[in-house]
């Protein structure tokens, strides 16, 4: 982890925060056509591959963690969890609940226009839920 930490500014539009979670940034993708969050390494390191073994360690748990949330809060039928970059090259880990029928299955979300941003009701309660189930500080 390093002190220079910034989230990238893509992320910072496109997204609201909901805490600091083990190491990472854990984020709410505006966007509620489905659940999808993202879970940030507080790290300048780009790849997986390349993160000591304790944050590495920490980012699994989290993803694992937060894929389990996923699951029980909604009525999905596969996660599609994902570590691209090609757009945003910040390590970051894309965790999305997908059901057939939501506005863009069985292809991938990246890249849609469609956009529905949640209220500021739906965010509070979001953010309760999640740092019930999820203890994030």
């Amino acid at each position: 982890m390093t002190t220079s930490f910034q989230l990238d500014k893509r992320l910072q539009q496109d997204c609201v925060e909901l805490g600091d979670w083990r190491g990472c940034l854990l984020l709410l993708m505006n966007n509620s056509l489905v659940p999808w969050y993202i879970v940030v390494p507080r790290t300048d390191i780009k790849e997986l591959c390349q993160l000591p073994a304790a944050l590495r360690a920490d980012v699994d748990r989290n993803v694992d963690e937060l894929s389990r949330f996923i699951l029980a809060e909604f009525e999905i039928t596969k996660l599609n969890i994902a570590a691209i970059g090609n757009v945003v090259s910040q390590l970051h880990i894309h965790v999305i609940g997908r059901y057939p029928g939501d506005y863009c299955w069985p292809g991938v979300v990246w890249g849609r226009d469609e956009k529905q941003p949640y209220t500021e009701l739906e965010i509070t309660q979001i953010k309760t839920r999640v740092n019930e189930s999820l203890f994030l500080q």
